[in-house]
């Protein structure tokens, strides 16, 4: 037992390690740059089946998240339940969720166009979700998270 557990952190670290040694596509930044022309501080992260792109734009934290191949999938920017609309608040105030306390709010740009409004509730330190919200307030989407 002792051997398969020191097996698994050693992949696990030899895993971490080359997440960490990799080239970020090219793709990806070039992809980026195109799309972000402005952007500030970018820091690119590789975790082997995406990479993570952190930076600044117009004063505001993002993160944009890309396929290996440089095909854009999201972009995330840091928010406030106090600037969502009355619509979203009324959403989740409506949702099975709404004594839930509020910890974190993100807008969720998708290709296409669409945005989503990501709130992360939790009741506990054990039952914690995601919750996704259109422009109209309709929850879309959940999941569970740490």
């Amino acid at each position: 037992m002792a051997r398969f557990i020191l097996f698994m952190a050693l992949a696990l670290f030899a895993t971490s390690s080359f997440a960490q040694i990799r080239d970020i596509p090219k793709e990806v930044m070039d992809n980026f740059e195109a799309q972000y022309p402005t952007a500030e501080k970018a820091e690119f992260k590789d975790n082997l089946v995406n990479v993570q792109v952190s930076f600044i734009l117009d004063g505001e934290a993002m993160l944009a998240t890309y396929s290996n191949k440089g095909i854009w999938k999201n972009t995330e920017k840091e928010w406030s339940y106090d600037k969502l609309s009355d619509d979203i608040k009324t959403g989740f105030e409506k949702s099975k969720y709404a004594e839930w306390k509020v910890v974190e709010t993100k807008i969720v740009y998708q290709p296409g166009g669409t945005e989503r409004y990501r709130i992360k509730a939790e009741k506990n330190d054990v039952n914690k979700r995601n919750l996704y919200f259109n422009k109209s307030g309709r929850l879309t989407d959940e999941d569970i998270t740490l």
